[in-house]
């Protein structure tokens, strides 16, 4: 297994980015590398980031300004060659749906509770570990 994954955050709001880097803290599991972050307050940054590669997973807040996660996911989804996984976090359980529409591997719901965003997190390392095999 890789030594450590890059997981790039994305909201408008730094108190939701600190959130989902407390939940993972140095790692999501015991068998999961451990995690660098890579933030991003805005869509533009986010696609510059992943054009330069090296992002293994993808958090994206459902709620952000001015372009929400859900949105933005199914653009990386449409226009980003092999895009990395993207776990969204999302305002209400019934949102699910909406997370399906976006084609994200995951969604965990808003505020972070941390047992379910590392595992979440972590089952979607393993995955991309599992392909990158």
């Amino acid at each position: 297994m890789q030594a450590t994954a890059t997981v790039l955050v994305y909201s408008d709001d730094a108190n939701t980015r600190e959130q989902v880097r407390l939940a993972t803290g140095r790692r999501p599991a015991p068998d999961a590398p451990v995690v660098e972050f890579l933030e991003c307050a805005t869509p533009a940054a986010v696609l510059k980031e992943l054009d330069r590669g090296g992002i293994d997973v993808c958090v994206l807040d459902g709620e952000a300004v001015p372009m929400g996660g859900m949105g933005l996911c199914r653009q990386i989804k449409d226009e980003v060659f092999n895009s990395p996984p993207v776990l969204l976090l999302i305002g209400r359980p019934q949102d699910a749906w909406l997370a399906t529409w976006s084609r994200a591997e995951g969604a965990v719901t808003h505020p972070v509770d941390p047992v379910e965003f590392a595992s979440a997190l972590a089952s979607l390392l393993r995955q991309k570990r599992a392909l990158s095999a």
